[in-house]
This record gives structure tokens, sequence and C-alpha cells, in this order.
């Protein structure tokens, strides 16, 4: 199968070793793997403050760009939820930008969900030393209903360890623009969620969105708390010597 890499706005500027190790994921599946060029942001950041009409430019955009695709990965459960259940929404007056969407929707999703359920992989020979928490970020588990695939494939990385945290599904607070216009909350809710992943004596907290692991590290950083965050991707492309 050929599979093109759908890369967030987080990921291009602030993770692009996310990127890398997505792409090494797909390869290591068995996949061939190409990235279109000129991907801009999805348009969500817009589409949440009701900007509909920069959004619907955005969203045509993008879908013309992977309108060739035989399928579409992305390593951002909450980009994923913007193309496959916003963008039919946001085009729902246009049939025929309707339709261009419906099917791109049925051709995206997100790294976790296509390796499990698309392709049947789960066990692509990682080693990842250490004990980790998994965070349920808020779109991917409430809006595509990722909950299963990260854990299936983490349980078959060799030397990692896998913790149940108390309320895994906590949201930490980031939610795009809500951790701006509301940061005071926005840090009660981190601090909650990282209390949570500390009391299991883990030494990660494993994510699958972008803006989550920044969010998180971003507060330990600042409060020295001996935890560490990683995406998905990078535990799985891990090869070699255990981390």
């Amino acid at each position: 199968m050929r599979v093109s890499l759908f890369i967030p706005c987080l990921v291009e500027h602030f993770q692009p070793e996310v990127g890398i190790a997505t792409a090494r994921v797909l390869a290591e599946a068995g996949m061939v793997v190409d990235y279109p060029q000129g991907q801009t942001c999805c348009g969500q950041p817009m589409y949440k403050s009701g900007h509909i009409n920069h959004t619907t430019e955005i969203a045509k955009r993008l879908i013309a760009l992977f309108e060739n695709s035989e399928a579409v990965v992305c390593p951002s459960g909450s980009c994923v939820a913007m193309v496959k259940k916003d963008y039919p929404v946001i085009l729902k007056d246009d049939p025929v930008w309707h339709q261009r969407a419906e099917d791109l929707a049925l051709r995206v999703h997100e790294l976790s969900q296509f390796l499990v359920n698309t392709v049947g992989v789960e066990d692509l020979g990682a080693k990842w030393k250490g004990r980790a928490v998994f965070h349920d970020s808020c779109q991917a588990s409430r809006v595509l209903g990722i909950r299963t695939e990260p854990r299936r494939l983490l349980s078959k990385v060799e030397g990692l360890e896998l913790l149940d945290m108390e309320r895994p599904e906590l949201c930490c607070g980031f939610g795009g623009l809500f951790s701006v216009k509301f940061p005071d909350l926005s840090i009660a809710m981190v601090r909650d969620k990282i209390s949570y992943a500390k009391a299991t004596g883990a030494d990660w907290i494993i994510g699958i969105e972008p803006g989550c692991i920044l969010n998180m590290a971003g507060y330990l950083e600042k409060h020295d708390l001996g935890l560490k965050t990683i995406h998905l991707a990078e535990v799985l492309a891990h090869r070699g010597s255990t981390s």
C-alpha cells in the first residue's frame, strides 16, 4: 500500500522527529511512503475560532492535495478528526466538495488506528526500556474512539512496562486555543494530569497528540518533576539498544 504522510503544524515546526519516526514506522510496516509537498495547516485553529470562510478554503486545498492518495496517515488525532468529521460539515452546502471531503474522510487515518485496524500490524520490533503511562487525548479518544490501539502496539515493545494511570482520559489542559484563552485553568488541569502520571512511578508519558505532548512537556520541564513525554511513533520507531 502507498501511504501519504499528513504532517501537522506542531510536528513540522516543533517536533519534526515525530514526522520522521512516523515515516520509519510505516516503512517498517511494509508501506511505500510519500510526502505530498505544499501541506499547510488543516484549519482547525481558525475553525474553532469561528472563521468558517477561511477554513473552507484551507479544507479544499488539503482535500485536493491528497486527492490521489491511496491512504493518508497522520500522527495527530485532532488533525485527523478535523478532516474526517469537520470537513464534510464545513462543505455540506457544496455537493461536489462535500463528496470529495467524504471520500478523503474514508482514507485518512491516525497512525495507531491505521496500523492496528487497517493493516493489522502490531509488533514492529521496537525496543524501549522504561516504565510508561499512556495519555488518552480528548480528540483521539472521544471523537475517533482511539483507546485500545496504542496500548496494543505498546504491549509489543520490548523492554517497556506499560502502567495503568488513574483517569487516563483526563484532559491535559491544552485544547488548542483553550490554553491561550484560559491559561490559569489550563495550568490547573495539566497539574492534575501530571499528578496522576507521577503517582504510578512512570518514567515516561506516551501520547499520540502533539499538542498534549508539548503542553505536558512544558509543565514537566518548568517544575523538574523527573517525567518525560514522547510520541507513540518515536517509541515504535526505536531500534537497536533500548532507551
